[in-house]
């Protein structure tokens, strides 16, 4: 049997889907081959775990020819794939999954390619619109679709050795040990500013945090987020505040192990408080608690069923919008989620859940 997975092109929709990638491999079993299909910035995602047994890179815009839709649809086609799952949405997929010769294609039938595929879903919706369902339960209808009966919603991820000894490296070199507790910041967002929460608030919530707990801070940043974080351990002006932006760091983590590093980071992290980004599902993954941030946004699409969160979010008349920067230009729902707000949240899961743990 040679199954083929279609994945999503996000980071924080990739960790959504493993538990379909959980399902299929356990309705299929060992002798069945699976093939993922996946963007090349998400393929740290799924490293350590062994749900596929080969990743097949995809990348419409690349200026390699050998990541385009023909090229794929060629492999996927060399490989005699019985079933295709395609957990996007796009017509370009709809027409690899048709071009590559699979007898079976299941999908939702929406951007025009219902006629691409063999088992259509369709997408539940209130009136025009579409409902607001989470990635989750999107993807484990798939699963359903092609037979699965195990549909936890569980999440999970796994780290690679070298993104540990990392991670154990970034612990040691910023001292995050002398304290008892770690709580991690992620800062940014890829789908525009308009998910950013003030870098203020931030500093706020940090100065709150260092003055209560005997904990350190460690704030998270890719390359687009490192001025941000700078910002973050500068104003503080406190040993116990850090970044992954600290050229000590920045010396033996670089952009491609920083993903993985990433994880591997908030595994071992007590808490986390992010803004609503894919590095976010990371901490469900590993049952870190996590608070999220929410603006333009609807938290019902991203809905991770894990009980040690907790999303927060400001009823503004404008949203939740979802936008990728305020149309309105005054971004109202991050910058009147109040940084009170934040602290409370984190007293209660420090309470709930990180300090009765250590005691």
């Amino acid at each position: 049997m040679n199954i083929g997975i279609i994945l999503p092109n996000w980071i924080g929709d990739v960790v959504m889907a493993t538990p379909t990638l959980r399902a299929i491999r356990l309705h299929f079993g060992a002798q069945a081959r699976i093939s993922g299909v996946l963007r090349p910035y998400v393929v740290p995602v799924l490293e350590g775990t062994d749900w596929l047994d080969e990743q097949l890179l995809y990348d419409p815009r690349h200026s390699d020819r050998r990541y385009h839709s023909l090229t794929v649809a060629s492999q996927l086609r060399r490989r005699r794939i019985d079933t295709l799952l395609l957990l996007t949405n796009s017509l370009r997929t709809g027409a690899i999954g048709w071009l590559s010769g699979a007898r079976r294609r299941i999908g939702y039938a929406r951007g025009g390619r219902g006629a691409l595929l063999t088992d259509r879903l369709t997408a539940p919706r209130n009136g025009r619109h579409l409902a607001p369902i989470p990635a989750i339960d999107y993807y484990l209808a798939i699963a359903r679709a092609a037979g699965c009966e195990q549909l936890s919603r569980q999440m999970h991820l796994s780290t690679l050795p070298r993104d540990d000894q990392l991670a154990e490296r970034v612990w040691s070199t910023l001292e995050l040990d002398s304290k008892r507790f770690t709580v991690l910041f992620n800062t940014g967002g890829a789908k525009g500013a308009a998910k950013d929460w003030p870098t203020e608030y931030f500093i706020q919530v940090a100065q709150h945090i260092i003055s209560t707990y005997d904990a350190s801070i460690l704030v998270l940043c890719g390359p687009q987020e490192r001025a941000t974080a700078e910002n973050i351990e500068r104003a503080v002006g406190d040993p116990r505040v850090t970044s992954m932006a600290n050229p000590r760091v920045l010396s033996f983590v670089n952009d491609q192990s920083g993903l993985g590093v990433a994880k591997a980071l908030v595994r071992r992290s007590d808490l986390m408080v992010t803004t609503d980004s894919g590095p976010r599902h990371f901490a469900h993954a590993f049952d870190v608690p996590v608070i999220t941030l929410y603006g333009p946004n609807d938290p019902r699409w991203t809905e991770p069923y894990h009980p040690r969160s907790l999303h927060l979010i400001e009823d503004v008349p404008c949203g939740p919008c979802a936008r990728r920067t305020c149309p309105l230009a005054h971004h109202r729902c991050m910058r009147e989620l109040a940084v009170d707000r934040v602290s409370s949240a984190v007293q209660d899961l420090m309470q709930a859940h990180v300090l009765p743990r250590a005691a």
